[in-house]
């Protein structure tokens, strides 16, 4: 899955994301909406990580979308 798929099912997805990174509000999910830099920057913001290992968390989450759907 690259990010313009999960972007198209990110309704379906907040959910999984909720459980995965649990200190990002509904605030926050709304102010997201789909977009990778905006929730790169709220993992940031919430978990005090420097970009680039909010990026690979999240790359790595997305990795892992991608395994399920191939099972």
């Amino acid at each position: 899955m690259n990010w313009d798929q999960l972007e198209g099912q990110w309704k379906n997805l907040k959910g999984d994301i909720r459980t995965k990174w649990a200190k990002l509000t509904d605030d926050d999910f709304e102010l997201i909406a789909g977009k990778k830099d905006k929730l790169v920057g709220k993992l940031q913001e919430r978990y005090g990580w420097e970009k680039e290992n909010a990026e690979k968390e999240l790359d790595h989450y997305i990795k892992g979308l991608n395994s399920d759907l191939k099972n």
